[in-house]
């Protein structure tokens, strides 16, 4: 079957969507598909670009290429699902969250900001539901993101989730000793909320310490935090490591931290477990609650410093109890994350 996976492309951004997009064709090709990843270069400011990105992808004939038909579309993110085709399956990483459940949001609000955003936010509302009601089948990434669909346009999809080639390449290694640092990974940006897990280590009493990895927007911000507050000792970073050097540090740590605000799913979660390590979230972290439970397989705390400090030096104090916290996760993910063959065979029933 010649199928299209379509995928909206930020220039110069890469990040969890991107490693998604490119594990699904590989996994399409290795099925016997022929797989192709199709995508459209955008932006999402100011609020009038979301509408002509809207109409580029809606205008987009994607039924067949070079004279050959193309026998299914797999939509991942807006608005590349406002594609049309006969034989549409959308598997959603999220809807455009500023015009949802971020439209107001204190801290992460964008289009709300803008001149004539309400009318942009409209906008976009009307084509998800024309677009996303086209769809043979919809599958989100996350119960999470099914939850947000359903509230917001009462659309009804099946969670479905995957792995990461950092999560299978884990399984397939053996964990170090429990190191003396937390890792946290991931693109440096404001929804991450690194900064708020930086601040927690002005309260640590033990000898832990946080060790950064990733780039972004916020990364320069987040160098400052660390200096200003007096944490140069505290808190280290590595950037553009490796594949090879992820997997040492995931296998080296003492525990991972991913505290986002409410995320879609979450692939540090998946990889922290599988490297055998405990994960610390936050009340309010969305995706990765699917995964983690308090004082089963990692601790979850309110997104307050103090707190997020004193699982760090719980850990830190009770090593078999990190040991017990990240074996549990491991057997999770084990059991809970279907393989790549698995989920290809789900999006073609």
């Amino acid at each position: 079957m010649r199928i299209a996976v379509l995928h909206p492309q930020s220039p110069f951004v890469r990040g969890g969507a991107e490693t998604h997009a490119e594990a699904l064709v590989g996994a399409l090709r290795a099925a016997g598909h022929e797989a192709e990843m199709v995508t459209i270069a955008g932006k999402w400011f100011p609020a009038w670009e979301l509408a002509h990105q809207m109409a580029v992808w809606r205008s987009f004939d994607i039924s067949e290429s070079n004279g050959l038909k193309v026998d299914m579309a797999i939509a991942l993110k807006f608005p590349a699902y406002l594609a049309q085709h006969q034989r549409k399956i959308v598997w959603l990483m999220h809807q455009h969250r500023t015009a949802y459940e971020l439209w107001d949001h204190p801290e992460f609000a964008d289009l709300s900001l803008q001149e004539d955003g309400e009318i942009v936010r409209d906008m976009v509302r009307q084509a998800d539901r024309v677009a996303l009601g086209e769809a043979k089948r919809i599958f989100t990434n996350s119960k999470n993101v099914q939850r947000r669909l359903w509230t917001s346009l009462r659309l009804e999809a099946e969670p479905l989730y995957h792995p990461s080639p950092v999560m299978e390449a884990l399984q397939a290694k053996e964990p170090g000793p429990l190191g003396d640092y937390v890792f946290l990974p991931g693109r440096m940006e404001a929804i991450k909320r690194q900064a708020l897990v930086i601040e927690a280590m002005r309260y640590v009493k033990s000898g832990v310490r946080l060790l950064l990895v990733g780039r972004g927007p916020d990364e320069a911000a987040l160098r400052e935090l660390v200096k200003r507050r007096g944490l140069t000792g505290k808190v280290a970073f590595e950037l553009d490591v490796s594949d090879e050097r992820l997997q040492e540090l995931y296998l080296g740590a003492l525990a991972v931290s991913y505290g986002p605000y409410d995320e879609d799913y979450g692939y540090v979660t998946l990889e922290g477990f599988a490297a055998r390590r405990p994960v610390v979230t936050n009340t309010d972290s969305g995706g990765p609650l699917e995964f983690v439970s308090d004082g089963e397989t990692g601790l979850v705390t309110p997104p307050k410093p103090r707190e997020i400090a004193a699982a760090f030096d719980r850990l830190f104090a009770d090593r078999p109890l990190a040991g017990r916290l990240g074996e549990a996760g491991g057997g999770l993910v084990r059991e809970r994350v279907p393989s790549w063959p698995e989920v290809v065979e789900r999006l073609m029933e």
